[in-house]
């Protein structure tokens, strides 16, 4: 072999590197490098201090990408009247999306609108909906929900195929999040296909199955864990639809996606990244051409805490801005007083205008996909996804997301996942500013509404153990 052959092969050291780790040796002074400086997800993913640029990375744009994320405002008032008039004035002031939330939804934190017709219709009596998006936030009696919303539709006469809908039908989320469901898995899955046949006779467009994830995040589970349930409930809508005889190169643009981002900035632009690079693999293992995926993403619930309110105005802002440049379709942001209550005015407008600052004067949504060739956040997407699939794997291999829950697989995860986290806390390895770390001496009034909470759901027929959602300021007892 000639001198030029071994000169080629040669793997050269990068020099800047090289002298950037002659430096950090230096100033840790006999430190650890991988104590001091490398860090891991709670999947255990390592993360670096220091990325090269990825010069061959693709990037992965929203369904709409010439437009702003859809800034949605939850609406779970149990007071009609009350939830009326927030609907409209959140509308008035730049709102583009409801979320209507329901009692007894898994992510209602037990309040939500009455489970009638009139509350639907009253709610939504005198608003835009041809500039408005209406999503139905998944909970037990989605599909009545969906007939009702028709109804509604077709008392309007609104052409639905103007209008943005999403039905938030999720049997997963709902087992997981109740632990129950009002039928048999199998005769779930035998009546779903029908089902979904005849929403498809009636021309009724936008999404009418949602992989939920929040459910899962809120009770502890891993970005993975939460991805790889979401990935399962997804094939098992795809399933479905061919059991209803649909092509499902038509189906699949029907099935969104809802999620959870926190504080982890990075972490939860990598989550929303990956879960469109995981929907298209999924499409592309079915052999059918990939559709973008539609993804609503939420605050999380349990970064929040009682302790120090206005801190959770940081942390939705930066889970939030984390979701509109990791590219969510569209963002809802708890209020930062939902631990104490249902919120107030307020808290609902400190929501509403973090995104719409976000939106119209620091206009994060002109660059589609901005963390397309960051070194750091293209590695989180592409480790995130193979974690998430081995997740998904392994849930298939139970059996499908509703056997596993039945099982209690999923569960025993989630659960384990929350207790090392816990643990970390406790151990002050993790600090929650203004709770654990530099808490608040005093203690100021919080302003939420006057509100019953709503009774849990009872009716069953099959059973398995709930994920309730509980924040980590109460799982660690550091909560007042």
């Amino acid at each position: 072999m000639g001198a030029g052959a071994l000169i080629q092969d040669a793997e050269v050291p990068n020099p800047d590197r090289q002298r950037w780790l002659a430096l950090v040796e230096k100033a840790l002074a006999g430190g650890s490098f991988e104590e001091k400086l490398v860090s891991q997800t709670d999947d255990a993913i390592r993360i670096e201090p220091l990325y090269d640029r990825s010069v061959t990375a693709e990037p992965l744009a929203r369904a709409n990408p010439r437009s702003p994320w859809i800034v949605s405002q939850r609406i779970d008032d149990p007071d009609i009247g009350r939830a009326k008039a927030q609907a409209l004035q959140d509308v008035a002031q730049g709102a583009t999306g409801l979320s209507l939330v329901f009692e007894g939804a898994p992510n209602a934190f037990g309040y939500g609108l009455p489970r009638t017709a009139e509350a639907l219709e009253t709610v939504l009596d005198g608003v835009p909906l041809n500039r408005i998006q209406v999503r139905i936030d998944a909970h037990p009696w989605s599909r009545a929900v969906a007939d009702w919303l028709v109804a509604f539709l077709t008392k309007r006469r609104s052409d639905p195929a103007k209008l943005n809908l999403s039905f938030g039908i999720d049997p997963a989320a709902i087992f997981a999040g109740t632990g129950r469901l009002r039928m048999s898995i199998e005769a779930l899955q035998a009546s779903m296909p029908q089902s979904l046949a005849h929403f498809f006779s009636m021309g009724v467009p936008g999404v009418l199955l949602e992989a939920d994830g929040r459910v899962f995040h809120n009770a502890g589970a891993t970005e993975a864990q939460e991805l790889g349930t979401m990935m399962a409930s997804a094939v098992s809508y795809l399933r479905m639809f061919e059991e209803a005889r649909q092509p499902l190169v038509y189906a699949a643009p029907h099935i969104g996606f809802a999620l959870s981002v926190d504080q982890d900035q990075f972490l939860s632009m990598a989550k929303v990244r990956a879960l469109r690079r995981l929907w298209a693999r999924v499409q592309e293992a079915c052999s059918i051409s990939a559709s973008t995926a539609n993804i609503h993403a939420e605050t999380s619930f349990r970064m929040m805490t009682s302790a120090d309110p206005e801190t959770n105005i940081l942390r939705t802002a930066i889970a939030g801005f984390a979701a509109a440049a990791g590219g969510a379709d569209s963002v809802s942001i708890l209020p930062h007083t939902i631990a104490h209550g249902l919120p107030a005015g307020f808290a609902r407008r400190v929501a509403r205008n973090t995104q719409l600052i976000m939106a119209n004067e620091s206009h994060i949504d002109h660059v589609a996909d901005p963390a397309c060739g960051s070194g750091a956040v293209e590695a989180l997407t592409a480790d995130l996804c193979e974690v998430a699939w081995e997740e998904f794997q392994r849930i298939e291999a139970e059996g499908g997301v509703l056997s596993s829950l039945q099982q209690g697989h999923i569960q025993k995860r989630v659960q384990a996942a929350s207790a090392r986290r816990n643990a970390a806390y406790r151990a002050g390895k993790r600090a929650i500013i203004g709770t654990t770390l530099y808490p608040s001496k005093t203690e100021r009034p919080v302003e939420t509404l006057v509100a019953e909470r709503r009774p849990a759901v009872t009716e069953s027929v099959a059973v398995c153990e709930p994920l309730f959602p509980i924040r980590i300021d109460q799982s660690i007892g550091a909560a007042p």
